[in-house]
């Protein structure tokens, strides 16, 4: 990497019950693009994630980031019981914006994901996948350095599933470095600049994504890639 990375972890480990979750895990992240990282269940990619976000520590290793501003969208989204505005307005608390700068944000994040409609509406009336949405709305209005993601369209339809893609690419496209982890492996491959493909809580490869997807090298990978065989339709179709 030419410049310092977004996220720099050397030697991370944890282990919970016994059980090891990440395995001296070393993992750089660019500070602009999309980076996806792909594995099997219980490779350690969610843990990975809250580990960066300071929700887990770690019982050892190195964490460090890249100062400014950070967004995390979780699968299933952490909403307060408030309506719709007061949610995406929550993560601009910190930022020192005027009244009017931060309504005319929130609306303008509402509206970029279809909601702009229900502003006023109680969150907790809104359905799965329109509580996804919110959360990116939310995400998209901070205009972070950093945004993380954890199977953020798992829950949505196709059109919903296209506009939260076309919202990480904007993202990413004004300066964003984005973390995103997912096992839809065409999401991967449509947005995704450079993957990492953990397994039993280690970084066993990394490349480009098309590259790491379509000519894995390691066992690890291509045993991962080999059991989503359904994704590769996607190829077929590019």
């Amino acid at each position: 990497m030419s410049e310092p990375p977004a996220i720099h972890l050397q030697n991370v480990s944890l282990t919970r019950d016994g059980r090891t979750i990440l395995d001296r895990l070393d993992l750089d992240v660019a500070a602009q693009g999309i980076t996806a990282v792909i594995g099997p269940n219980g490779a350690g990619k969610s843990v990975t994630l809250r580990v960066i976000d300071g929700l887990i520590r770690p019982d050892a290793g190195t964490v460090r980031l890249s100062p400014g501003r950070r967004a995390f969208v979780f699968q299933r989204p952490a909403l307060m019981r408030a309506s719709a505005r007061a949610n995406v307005a929550l993560g601009l608390v910190s930022l020192k914006l005027s009244r009017r700068e931060r309504l005319e944000r929130v609306d303008a994040a509402l509206a970029r994901v279809g909601l702009l409609e229900r502003a006023a509406d109680a969150a907790t009336r809104f359905s799965g996948g329109e509580q996804q949405r919110l959360a990116f709305a939310r995400a998209w209005a901070m205009r972070p350095d950093l945004l993380l993601l954890d199977e953020p369209t798992a829950s949505l339809d196709p059109a919903a599933t296209e506009t939260i893609e076309g919202l990480i690419t904007e993202m990413a496209g004004a300066g964003t470095a984005v973390l995103l982890v997912s096992h839809n492996l065409g999401q991967v491959a449509r947005l995704a600049d450079e993957t990492v493909v953990l397994a039993a809580g280690r970084a066993v490869e990394r490349g480009p994504t098309r590259s790491l997807l379509f000519s894995p090298r390691t066992v690890e990978a291509r045993a991962y890639l080999t059991g989503e065989l359904p994704w590769t339709s996607f190829a077929a179709a590019s």
